[in-house]
């Protein structure tokens, strides 16, 4: 078992919380170090309340699932002999209500596209890397819709 830890930070600015206008601008902040700016999600909260600059818990969601399997995909793909160049995804989630109201993530999109170094594998070899990489990945181990790759 492992634990991994992040610090969340916001603090009231020019105005108050108790005005509904408040910001939701906040800072994620991570062990190694790293500081990222994060906000609610411009869809969901009205600027200038929300920052469209901004990472928002819903992007970050989709963009860990999608680190998740594509570090697994390179390491299957390392240990199959295969060489990747460069692994780009343009990954997308959908989030939608259910028959009761409440919002959720229903789906995850994974839309990977994959230069080769030297041997391209046939697109059989690529789908089982995928299948692997899937199976192996904790984050989409650990969701409740489905994580398609496209």
């Amino acid at each position: 078992m492992t634990t991994h830890v992040a610090r969340v930070v916001w603090q009231a600015g020019d105005v108050t919380h108790k005005e509904p206008t408040y910001s939701r601008g906040h800072v994620w902040q991570f062990d190694g170090g790293l500081s990222v700016f994060a906000s609610a999600s411009p869809q969901r909260v009205q600027t200038p309340m929300s920052n469209e600059a901004a990472v928002d818990p819903e992007e970050a969601f989709v963009a860990s699932i999608s680190s998740c399997h594509m570090l697994w995909f390179l390491d299957f793909a390392h240990r199959a002999g295969l060489e990747v160049g460069r692994y780009v995804d343009d990954a997308s989630g959908t989030l939608a209500a259910d028959g009761r109201g409440h919002w959720a993530m229903r789906e995850v999109l994974l839309r990977p596209r994959i230069d080769w170094v030297g041997r391209t594998p046939a697109p059989e070899e690529v789908d089982a890397l995928h299948h692997r990489a899937h199976a192996a990945c904790f984050l989409a181990n650990s969701v409740n819709f489905p994580v398609r790759v496209q």
